[in-house]
């Protein structure tokens, strides 16, 4: 019963003072709403990562000029230096890979103008896809079919779009068969893709894929392309799959033992680990800048909480007189301390929640509200009220009923 007394006594405290509560529980709404905003858009910025590096699956391999990610700018200028990654490369690991399963190979220009009729796009992504790149990017084609090994070797005028080309430059109507103009060249549409939708505000699905040999054909081989393998398993499997990738591209680049390698070999867990490091790195700043939010917020309820006591002083006395002990009087005050807190918590986690959703909507940031987070903002809220409501609480308790008595109302 006095934990519900104290309680009730606090939310009628909050409600007969609206704006010093407001001014009282900022801090630990700001703080509590920082931590779950952050928590929340970093879990989606993890699970959007992971799903997109699982659709090549854990078991593909890359080779690739520079790696999946670098830390400082000395490292990217070091990478450039490198050789490209050509077409012969790729060639050459195709057939001389023994325990590869299927290998691949793409490379991305820069956006390309396509033209359909009087309706044209200049911010397209135009993609050079190998035959086998589709599957093996479990690209599931909605519309239509994929390539072909012959439309491959045989630079073949020949492309697979995403649904904004076919929404809104193809229109009304099977796409399949339409010919499309690709930076000036002519291309006959053979299937769409699934469509993606949006991440980060940008469309998923604004893209344009041709066989790799007619890419290189019309934009040249002057750039470096990224080789995938699908290496049939993880483990040791993989680890055997990386061995013979990098004695393959070893020898072809003639480098001698103990030579660094000139190339990059990866897998999706190489960047997941990394990604994974600096979001949490990140994420332990903003945790560390909403804690002193919380003890700022802290110690704003400990000083309304002794002004309460002085405001209350005569009904303290009271309470005293009629036979309450000193551990009632502290457990009233810490009850009302914690539910301020707690109320602070609760309008922290909504607030936080809410923001990090506003953002989701507003640029497509992928955000994954995570219970954990919930539980442990509100106990943390709760906790801080606690903790800083102790001193107000045994003050109050200490108080001489007789002193309290006399004094003015």
């Amino acid at each position: 019963m006095e934990l519900i007394e104290g309680f009730k006594i606090a939310l009628q405290s909050l409600w007969a003072n609206k704006l010093r509560s407001v001014l009282t529980l900022l801090g630990v709404v700001i703080g509590v709403a920082s931590v779950i905003t952050v928590v929340t858009l970093v879990n989606g910025a993890k699970q959007y990562v992971t799903t997109k590096l699982n659709s090549y699956g854990a078991e593909v391999v890359t080779i690739s000029k520079t790696p999946q990610t670098f830390i400082t700018i000395e490292e990217y200028l070091e990478f450039q230096k490198r050789k490209d990654i050509k077409l012969d490369d790729y060639e050459a690991i195709r057939d001389e890979c023994k325990s590869c399963v299927s290998v691949g190979a793409l490379r991305d220009s820069n956006p390309g103008k396509i033209v359909y009729g009087t309706k044209s796009t200049t911010d397209t992504d135009v993609r050079g896809w190998t035959w086998t790149m589709p599957p093996m990017s479990n690209l599931n084609i909605a519309q239509g079919r994929s390539f072909t090994e012959s439309e491959d070797e045989h630079s073949a005028h020949v492309a697979i779009v995403g649904y904004d080309i076919a929404d809104q430059l193809l229109g009304a109507g099977d796409p399949v068969g339409k010919e499309i103009r690709v930076d000036g060249d002519p291309y006959t549409v053979i299937g769409v893709g699934e469509r993606q939708g949006k991440t980060f505000g940008a469309s998923q699905d604004n893209w344009v894929a041709i066989p790799l040999t007619a890419f290189i054909a019309s934009y040249g081989a002057n750039k470096s392309l990224v080789i995938y393998v699908n290496a049939g398993g993880g483990g040791a499997t993989i680890d055997r799959v990386q061995d013979e990738l990098r004695t393959i591209m070893r020898g072809r680049r003639h480098l001698a033992p103990g030579a660094k390698d000139s190339f990059s070999i990866d897998t999706s867990a190489t960047f997941q680990n990394i990604l994974g490091q600096i979001l949490n790195s990140f994420g332990a700043v903003v945790v560390a800048i909403a804690a002193i939010s919380l003890v700022v917020g802290g110690i704003v309820i400990m000083n309304i909480m002794l002004v309460s006591v002085t405001e209350r002083t005569r009904e303290i006395g009271i309470r005293k007189a009629l036979g309450a002990r000193r551990n009632d009087i502290m457990v009233q005050f810490i009850v009302e301390s914690a539910t301020m807190s707690l109320v602070g918590g609760i309008i922290g986690v909504v607030g936080g929640i809410s923001v990090a959703k506003i953002i989701t909507l507003l640029v497509s940031f992928p955000s994954e509200v995570q219970l954990w987070s919930v539980l442990v903002g509100l106990l943390v809220a709760t906790s801080v009220g606690i903790f800083f409501g102790v001193y107000p609480a045994r003050k109050a308790a200490q108080l001489d009923p007789i002193a309290a008595l006399r004094s003015e109302l």
